[in-house]
């Protein structure tokens, strides 16, 4: 560390700040905040090893620290995520969002207009938002304009033009929709009643309008005024309507926000909602892009310092997922385990996920690559491979105490069944139920032949079963030499554990993941796969066991008779000539008087 460095940091205040570092050049890396800028500040440069390699990176580019003095650690929350925005620091959380979201804005003006934009224009007026989904936004308009007949005219309603009855009646007047302002037919006091309304409705107090509307109803009837009774019950019964569909818990709930965060290898997504009177009035999911491997505390802060600024929140309670070391004037930290607020972070949790979902779907409709590489990049992470495994094969045995012993094989390839892949094969050199020699016997003779055949290896071999199938299957490919240069797990069927070779602890995989899905399909295929042919191999040797129980009658014998006759049913039925015809008059006497051992044979008639 330079004496430059050294001076600055021995003359840091312990006040709350921000930090900003710059190279040799004076490009600005990366800006931060902290509590106190002496400690955090000298805590980069006193660590011995740090946990992030791209921190001990950043750290040895150091050349200059400036710092900015503020009174309390959320000003230097807001400050620090105003000059990231700004200056787009190298090694700072990138937050990704590139679209324009639209506000309600209620104009500054006479007879102000309520409408959507894009664009905010700092000229008094008011901004409501931004709305995310659109839908929200456009749900809204459309209560606004059933509550309230305001215009949608650009006229310039100066008192000195309505006095001079410049406009007409246009359309929307014709039509009910405007009471005419723009020729004194309504007046500002009216008017601007309804703007009231319509701001406490955009701000979520809809409680506080349905009981303003209340009172006015009862005035309007104690006056026997019923037809402006009966307009104003009509706007009641709307907004009562609206609000039994977008209230989601305990209408208690009021003034909240809820974040929930996911994390993936170098992105966050954090969702936000903002909820009133137990309504979700505002969401929106952002992305962070981690550059300095950021815990998810860290990231979730910085989503939330620059999403109430965004959305202009001044809640006093924001519900999370877990404990956040983060000071806001008057504002409360919960981290709910049962309840309505439980069901609400859950609420945004769904919306996240949902949020990612529809993402990934989106990069698979623009290419279907992705989904694949996705999953094999997931199953190359979670099973610990060194490569992406592209070709995979899956061996399993089948008997019954011994007899009919077989194996078979399923293969995906690009995380999908290759079924014109799939092998069966007969064991031959085991005698009796010994699972682990006939699985060393099928793993040597498949590989062998891969082997003799110049085939190329799979990139990983899933054994179904555990410590002591692996092991068998090991030796095989140690006899051929093939160790190390294929993975090979084994999955046990209870508990779905994973085993590695000479690991006697094994890995759990989250019973949610696309790489468990992936392998109990593998093992589901070869299930089915292997005990099709085990029944097919068991019926015809049951089939060849009573046949052969004939003497004279061999397996092709008996084979030539199945393929007539379909069943052994059939032959049972059939009489002396109709045998004669496929298998000779000789062998035809034998098998009818096996089969019908109370009747003579033609031969025998003819004789008596």
């Amino acid at each position: 560390m330079s004496d430059q460095l050294d001076h600055i940091l021995s003359s840091l205040p312990d006040s709350p700040g921000i930090y900003q570092f710059f190279d040799k050049e004076g490009l600005l890396l990366y800006i931060g905040k902290a509590k106190s800028l002496r400690k955090r500040v000298s805590s980069y440069f006193h660590k011995e090893r740090h946990e992030s390699g791209k921190t001990a990176v950043l750290v040895k580019k150091i050349a200059d620290i400036k710092t900015l003095v503020v009174n309390t650690e959320m000003d230097a929350l807001l400050l620090e995520n105003s000059l990231i925005k700004k200056h787009q620091p190298r090694y700072n959380v990138n937050l990704k969002d590139d679209k324009t979201y639209p506000w309600i804005c209620i104009k500054n003006e006479r007879f102000p207009r309520v409408f959507s934009t894009r664009k905010v224009i700092r000229d008094g007026s008011e901004y409501f938002g931004p709305y995310t989904p659109v839908r929200m936004i456009n749900t809204l308009l459309e209560l606004t304009a059933q509550l309230h007949k305001l215009r949608n005219c650009n006229y310039v309603l100066s008192r000195e033009n309505i006095e001079k009855k410049k406009f007409k009646f246009c359309l929307e007047y014709h039509m009910g929709n405007c009471k005419g302002p723009c020729a004194g037919l309504q007046d500002q006091e009216d008017y601007d009643e309804s703007i009231r309304q319509i701001r406490h409705i955009l701000k979520g107090n809809i409680n506080m309008v349905i009981q303003h509307l209340k009172d006015l109803m009862l005035s309007f009837s104690e006056n026997f005024d019923f037809e402006n009774a009966h307009l104003t019950k009509e706007k009641i019964e709307l907004l009562e309507k609206f609000k039994s569909k977008s209230v989601v818990v305990n209408p208690s709930i009021h003034n909240t926000d809820v974040y929930s965060i996911i994390m993936e290898e170098d992105t966050a997504y954090v969702n936000f909602l903002r909820i009133m009177s137990g309504s979700i009035i505002q969401g929106h999911t952002v992305e962070l892009k981690r550059k300095l491997d950021e815990t998810a505390e860290e990231l979730l802060e910085i989503a939330i310092a620059d999403l109430r600024t965004r959305f202009q929140s001044d809640s006093t309670e924001i519900i999370v997922p877990f404990e956040l070391d983060m000071g806001l004037d008057q504002v409360t930290f919960t981290v709910p385990k049962i309840g309505d607020k439980k069901h609400l972070l859950s609420l945004s949790e769904s919306n996240v996920k949902n949020y990612l979902r529809e993402k990934n779907l989106q990069l698979e409709k623009l290419n279907p690559e992705n989904r694949t590489l996705r999953t094999l990049e997931q199953l190359k992470k979670d099973l610990r491979l060194t490569e992406l495994p592209r070709r995979i094969e899956c061996f399993d045995n089948s008997n019954i105490q011994g007899d009919y012993a077989v194996a078979a094989m399923s293969v995906f390839i690009n995380a999908k069944p290759a079924k014109k892949e799939y092998r069966h094969y007969n064991i031959k050199t085991v005698e009796g139920p010994d699972d682990f020699a006939s699985m060393e016997e099928v793993i040597y003779r498949r590989y062998k032949r891969m082997i003799d055949e110049a085939l190329p290896l799979p990139q990983l071999i899933v054994i179904d079963g555990g410590k002591g199938q692996l092991s068998a299957a090991m030796n095989s490919l140690d006899k051929l030499g093939l160790r190390g240069k294929m993975a090979i797990i084994g999955i046990a069927k209870k508990l779905e554990e994973i085993y590695f070779p000479g690991d006697s602890v094994p890995l759990y995989i989250d019973k949610k993941s696309e790489s468990l899905r992936i392998i109990q399909q593998l093992r589901d295929e070869v299930h089915r796969f292997g005990i099709t042919h085990h029944r097919n191999r068991r019926s015809k040797g049951v089939v060849k066991t009573e046949l052969s129980q004939i003497t004279g009658i061999g397996e092709t014998t008996a084979s030539e008779l199945l393929r007539h006759f379909k069943s052994v049913k059939q032959i049972k039925e059939a009489d002396e000539a109709q045998l004669s015809e496929i298998i000779g008059k000789s062998k035809a006497v034998k098998v009818y008087q096996y089969f019908n051992p109370s009747q003579k044979t033609d031969t025998e008639n003819k004789s008596a």
